[in-house]
């Protein structure tokens, strides 16, 4: 099997070999990290059996650490080669850990000793690279596991769908689907649940019908999950009275009406502008005993806002808190920036001084650099002095962190601070992710500067990383705003030739573009 490089071009000069199967790779993705002492001394921590187990690895890495592991099989302590099972535990607690490209190095290696991979590695390996959103090799290790004559099980077959369904990659999933037809393997209900809540976000109204009863004929009931993503269903296609009806069903079938269900019915009628509906069926919710969560809350507030009743966001923001559930930055930012479009900055003052008796310094003091962005306070008008004022606080400098300031930054335009945070990111030694990409096209969308956006996306397919449906949508946004309709099919036929499955947001980008290059005609 040959998969396509990336870049596109001659996909023959960079290989990667998982037993017979070659396919290529970004350099990046290919470098051979060298294994040591320090690498796999943690491991000996981690497993809890005899001791031979934790001096076998330290033999192991002692051994690769003088040369490659092609020529060094014996143990020293036993003078017997060295145990596949011992590689095999290991590599499963790299994947555990998170070290997936150490995982995949140390594959390689295994693989030029002959060692094999069992099941439960093939599946961890599988979960860490579909988690990771790599799933070019993700599809290369599965064919290579069947080929070495295991049989997948349904977890594997559902850590491939909901991995490759998780980057809009529509065809590969159908792949894997006709996979599990061919070799006899019965679709469980978390299988039609990950179709269905792909088809349910994509906004693919006819599949997630065809999967709910395809379900049912399979002799799954609709349970909470089901019915809460039909409501989410309807209120995507504005039915907000069919999901009033869905709800009378679900008592008659006897299903218990949970926090699920309920922050689905107070979703839809929100986004639908039925505010006192979503009040009402809030306030059974507690009735019923059900308390409310973040989701509910953020629902309440979000659609409070978006309709303009922000009196009764303020007023929900104090009960949250008085509950005892402190708000995540984006409904923060949500608030912020409704306030600061009718230019009430004492308002927004004074919300943040409320906050500071939640006895969340950490999370406060980025809502106080949230603060002084949007009120343009002038505070943190630099992104580095912003990094640099949460480090003296001892503020852990995560991806998400960066993101949520790289976000507050663009949502205003400000595109230089934007990118910096990106580099500064790079120079705490964490690699930007594509969210933090698609938030820097976003940047330059909103800023105006289409070329600038186009740039990045190109820098994501040549550094080997797979757009994904937010990262189309998003340039196809930017390219609107620009007035570059012609650019927008362009942008939607590269989503299509990808693999990503186009989503109701970018069949509506489309379609505008469309309507006003028709009109030009």
């Amino acid at each position: 099997m040959q998969l396509l490089h990336p870049k596109g071009g001659d996909a023959t000069t960079i290989f990667y070999s998982v037993k017979s199967l070659e396919f290529p790779l970004p350099p990046k993705l290919c470098r051979l990290h060298s294994l040591n002492i320090k690498t796999l001394n943690p491991l000996c921590n981690g497993i809890r059996h005899e001791n031979c187990y934790a001096n076998r690895v330290k033999c192991l890495s002692n051994a690769i650490n003088k040369s490659s592991i092609s020529e060094s099989q014996i143990d020293p302590t036993t003078g017997e080669e060295l145990s596949p099972e011992l590689s095999n535990r290991y590599i499963r607690w790299l994947c555990e850990e998170g070290n997936t490209d150490k995982a995949m190095d140390f594959l390689s290696q295994m693989e030029a000793v002959g060692f094999r991979l069992s099941y439960a590695s093939y599946t961890c390996l599988l979960t860490a690279l579909a988690s990771a959103g790599r799933t070019l090799e993700a599809e290369a290790v599965f064919q290579d596991m069947v080929s070495s004559g295991f049989q997948p099980r349904q977890k594997v077959y559902n850590i491939l769908l909901k991995g490759f369904l998780r980057r809009g990659l529509l065809n590969a999933a159908d792949r894997v689907m006709e996979s599990m037809n061919d070799l006899g393997v019965w679709k469980n209900r978390e299988t039609y649940e990950i179709l269905l809540g792909y088809y349910v976000g994509a906004g693919r109204l006819n599949d997630s019908w065809e999967a709910v009863a395809k379900m049912k004929k399979d002799g799954f009931e609709p349970n909470s999950f089901v019915y809460s993503r039909i409501i989410e269903l309807y209120r995507d296609n504005g039915m907000w009275k069919k999901a009033t009806n869905l709800v009378a069903e679900i008592r008659e079938n006897g299903v218990v009406l949970d926090k699920k269900i309920f922050n689905s019915v107070i979703d839809t009628f929100g986004k639908s502008g039925e505010l006192e509906d979503a009040l009402q069926v809030f306030d059974e919710m507690q009735q019923e005993g059900v308390t409310p969560d973040i989701t509910t809350w953020n629902s309440l507030i979000r659609w409070h806002c978006k309709h303009g009743d922000l009196t009764n966001a303020l007023v929900l923001f104090d009960k949250m808190q008085a509950q005892g559930l402190y708000p995540d930055p984006s409904i923060f930012v949500t608030i912020i920036s409704r306030l600061g479009e009718q230019g009430k900055w004492d308002v927004i003052e004074k919300t943040f001084e409320n906050l500071k008796n939640g006895g969340h310094r950490q999370s406060e003091l980025i809502y106080a650099v949230l603060v002084d962005i949007y009120g343009q306070y002038g505070n943190f008008e630099d992104a580095e002095e912003c990094i640099n004022a949460l480090k003296l606080e001892g503020v852990p400098l995560s991806a998400r962190v960066f993101c949520v300031l790289a976000n507050a930054y663009a949502q205003q335009g400000l595109c230089e601070q934007t990118v910096k945070v990106l580099q500064l990111m790079e120079r705490e030694g964490i690699e930007p992710n594509l969210i933090m990409l698609n938030v820097l096209i976003n940047a330059f969308g909103i800023a105006g500067r289409h070329l600038e956006a186009l740039a990045v996306y190109q820098h994501i397919k040549e550094s080997g990383a797979t757009p994904d449906v937010v990262t189309y949508t998003t340039l196809m946004k930017a390219l609107i705003r620009a007035k570059e309709f012609d650019k927008v099919p362009v942008v939607y036929r590269d989503m299509e030739a990808s693999g990503c499955s186009p989503d109701r947001k970018a069949r509506e980008l489309l379609q505008n573009a469309m309507m006003v290059l028709q009109r030009r005609r």
